[in-house]
């Protein structure tokens, strides 16, 4: 068998994700590559090349989703530039590795996700802490009967963010949501198995429409209740939780997203207490390599463009709940 070739990416932008995301992931994955990279500020994208060894350096979006010589685009845009890019790069025959929230509101998902069936590309949404083990060993307890009937489950992520963050811009479709309610509301789906109905939402607003905390009570198939809170105030505290409590125990989670950085899983039942952390690589290492072998038809990605019209759904709901509007198309 001839030696397969590495997957070769392009990055839109000089994000400050992106290192963390993709180019130090691809150290630990051989079969991928970090070739080339295109910013609106020529500077800074020769600087960004510079600093992370990129080779090649492409004059704007459209001249690096259109290169033949990539096969694949990460696109850690902002929030209101994933849908436009990110079907250009499938139009263009690349695979799209896109950060969350895959996009402004649902509709621009749907058409992401279509265009991506037609072209018969990969598009992935890079909810990167799904790909770790420790995601893997939560949602097992949830659905082999260590907690017995799942009953109530809550997700939780706080970060202070600068007020002069691009998340603040509701052009951009900035929010606290947005950035990081997204996560919370995409492990109560992904650990229960059910899809989550929104009741109430009460929003912290700051800027116009942008939320700068919000507080959502769900309710899941079967009676299950659910609860997220995030919030990005300058006063906020870094934090991340989650918890799934059933009729027979309850599991909580210290730092579910990026557990590489430190965690702790702790399960109370009538058997006793224990708290266990599971290993693993980075998160985001995890995630390449499963986008590579999706990319090489080995395996399915998980978080694909129907997953993120899931989410998204949920996510514009939440906003109309809370008197919102969803971010702007």
């Amino acid at each position: 068998m001839p030696e397969k070739k590495p997957i070769r990416f392009g990055i839109l932008g000089a994000a400050r994700i992106a290192p963390d995301a993709l180019i130090k992931a691809a150290h630990d994955v051989p079969e991928a590559e970090v070739v080339a990279v295109a910013a609106r500020d020529p500077k800074r994208a020769q600087e960004f090349a510079a600093t992370h060894k990129i080779p090649r350096v492409l004059a704007t979006y459209d001249d690096l989703v259109n290169d033949p010589e990539l096969d694949a685009i990460y696109n850690p845009l902002p929030n209101s530039l994933h849908c436009e890019w990110t079907i250009a790069a499938l139009r263009a025959g690349k695979h799209v590795l896109c950060e969350k929230p895959i996009a402004s509101n649902a509709a621009e998902a749907e058409r992401m996700s279509k265009a991506a069936g037609e072209t018969g590309k990969i598009l992935g949404e890079a909810f990167h802490y799904r790909y770790h083990p420790l995601s893997d060993r939560v949602r097992a307890l949830i659905s082999d009967g260590t907690l017995g009937r799942l009953v109530h489950v809550e997700g939780q992520f706080s970060v202070p963010i600068p007020e002069t963050n691009i998340r603040f811009d509701y052009t951009l479709a900035g929010g606290a949501t947005m950035d990081l309610g997204c996560y919370p509301l995409h492990m109560i789906h992904y650990f229960s198995g059910l899809t989550p109905r929104v009741l109430s939402a009460k929003a912290e607003t700051g800027p116009k429409n942008i939320d700068i905390a919000m507080d959502v009570d769900l309710e899941l198939a079967g009676g299950v209740t659910a609860r997220m809170t995030c919030a990005m105030k300058k006063d906020s505290v870094i934090s991340a939780t989650f918890m799934a409590r059933g009729e027979r125990g309850e599991l909580r989670v210290i730092n579910p997203i990026a557990p590489h950085r430190g965690h702790q899983l702790a399960v109370k039942t009538d058997a006793g207490e224990k708290s266990e952390t599971v290993p693993g690589d980075s998160t985001f290492t995890h995630q390449l390599r499963a986008f590579v072998k999706a990319v090489r038809g080995e395996a399915e990605f998980p978080t694909d463009g129907a997953e993120g019209i899931i989410n998204m759904r949920v996510i514009d709901d939440v906003y109309r709940a809370a008197g919102l509007p969803p971010r702007a198309t």
